[in-house]
């Protein structure tokens, strides 16, 4: 009685996913706009960030080469 009951169920199971893969395709919001809104993003923060490096007074120069001063070695 199990056996025909678990064959019943995988039966159900693949006769639901079947149903759904032929069932029509509605465009979510994701597949209209998401490709859009991607690419507004990445224009918004290349943006923001263009505007901070130009604007604000950073010292880009990382190396310390010529800025530090080595002091006198003590033994």
């Amino acid at each position: 009685a199990d056996s025909c009951r678990c064959s019943h169920s995988a039966r159900g199971v693949r006769h639901t996913a079947v149903r759904q893969a032929h069932r029509k395709h509605e465009p979510t919001f994701h597949d209209k706009y998401g490709t859009l809104v991607l690419l507004g993003g990445a224009a918004a923060c290349a943006t923001v960030w263009s505007y901070v490096f130009t604007k604000v007074d950073i010292q880009w120069g990382l190396s310390p080469v010529g800025r530090v001063t080595p002091r006198e070695w003590r033994e």
